[in-house]
């Protein structure tokens, strides 16, 4: 049991650092997009390079962790997290160059989709071997990270410091802490990962339909909180008249709303099960959407930015959970759904920067609002089966 908490607490501080990266840099995008004299358009295609890179990470990411584990997958990836930091900081403050930030953004992406899936095929097996819900809070920690950098952001936003020492501490708070911690994450070689990766194929996995509603349940939620990392902080300054200070504050916002919703929702799921919790989690993020859209208030818009956080916060964990509840297939159908979910990030940024030159960023959101809707729908595809199979 030693070693299970001290599994946990590694894979706190790699989701941690994970969000400390994301939510530290996107939380200055007011800036990037001013330092390069870009529209929204093209910072939808700036933005989109992040998901690029992210889904070529996922294609890559399953064999490497059957091959060598997740532990050793994480160690990697975390310093190619830190090197796409740095060159974007460098394009953006050295050479005001929109594709040698690209090249950072994508570099980082790459990374970043390949720790993403060796986190979260560790952190399903932790969860099993703790014998209850947990995937939740590991998510919240990413949240607590992303809003610590958030946070930061908006410090450097307010002294106007360079984007690119921005970027080299972002770069060593995410590599310094993990290398330290890595160690006590379980190879994968000795538990259930290694065996049921050698045991089920790539069409057992996508033959199932089980599988794909479950991917439009991490779809449409990833797409509700990756909307809100690329585009919120843009959309409070340019849609709702706010400057960048008050944007990346908000940002923070919906973070704080998103890491409570984590924190509370383990014992929730627990309680009620997944099905009711994810409905309702659905109904309010749809509800915050709604609001943060049509009302013009700008203090009404932000309570509309915290139920959106809060109905955010449940879909990707629990998807995650929902894909590891056979031990067999849990790695290859986590890795599947994780590859589904970040569809989200591929598409929806250029797509919603696209609309947002057309109709104007907020009303754009409202693509988002649909694969919501579409989400909570699919809840029913959550079910425990595992809690399940004695009444069937």
């Amino acid at each position: 049991m030693h070693a299970v908490i001290a599994w946990r607490n590694a894979l706190l501080v790699v989701f941690a650092a994970c969000g400390l990266s994301l939510g530290g840099w996107m939380a200055r995008m007011p800036a990037i997009k001013q330092a390069l004299g870009v529209d929204t358009a093209q910072t939808g295609l700036l933005i989109s390079a992040l998901a690029v890179g992210s889904v070529i990470g996922l294609a890559f990411a399953g064999t490497l962790v059957g091959r060598f584990g997740s532990r050793s997958v994480i160690a990697v990836t975390m310093l190619g997290i830190g090197g796409g930091l740095l060159l974007a900081g460098v394009g953006a403050t050295v050479y005001a160059s929109f594709w040698v930030v690209y090249a950072g953004f994508l570099f980082f992406g790459v990374a970043l989709g390949m720790c993403d899936v060796a986190m979260n095929v560790a952190g399903a097996l932790n969860e099993r071997a703790l014998g209850r819900t947990f995937l939740p809070v590991l998510h919240a920690f990413f949240s607590i990270g992303a809003l610590l950098g958030a946070g930061v952001g908006a410090v450097t936003e307010f002294f106007t410091l360079p984007l690119l020492l921005h970027a080299a501490v972002l770069a060593a708070a995410v590599i310094l802490p993990v290398s330290l911690v890595v160690r006590n994450v379980v190879p994968d070689e000795h538990g259930a990962a290694r065996q049921a990766t050698d045991r089920v194929s790539a069409r057992e996995i996508w033959g199932d339909p089980r599988t794909y509603f479950i991917g439009l349940i991490v779809l449409g939620m990833a797409l509700a909180e990756g909307s809100a990392t690329d585009w919120l902080t843009v959309a409070m300054v340019d849609g709702h008249g706010t400057d960048n200070t008050t944007g990346a504050l908000v940002f923070a916002l919906f973070m704080f709303a998103m890491t409570f919703g984590r924190l509370a929702g383990g014992s929730l799921i627990d309680r009620f099960g997944r099905v009711p919790v994810l409905q309702v989690s659905a109904a309010l993020s749809a509800a915050g959407l709604a609001v943060f859209i049509f009302v013009p208030d700008p203090v009404v818009a932000i309570i509309g930015v915290v139920l959106w956080g809060l109905g955010s916060s449940l879909g990707f964990p629990t998807g995650m959970s929902a894909a590891a509840d056979d031990p067999r297939t849990a790695s290859a159908r986590v890795s599947a759904v994780a590859l589904i979910g970040y569809c989200a990030y591929l598409v929806g940024p250029p797509l919603l920067g696209f609309l947002g030159e057309q109709i104007g960023i907020l009303l754009a959101l409202t693509l988002v609002l649909g694969f919501i809707v579409v989400s909570g729908i699919a809840s029913p595809a959550a079910r425990e089966r595992s809690r399940e199979a004695p009444e069937a």
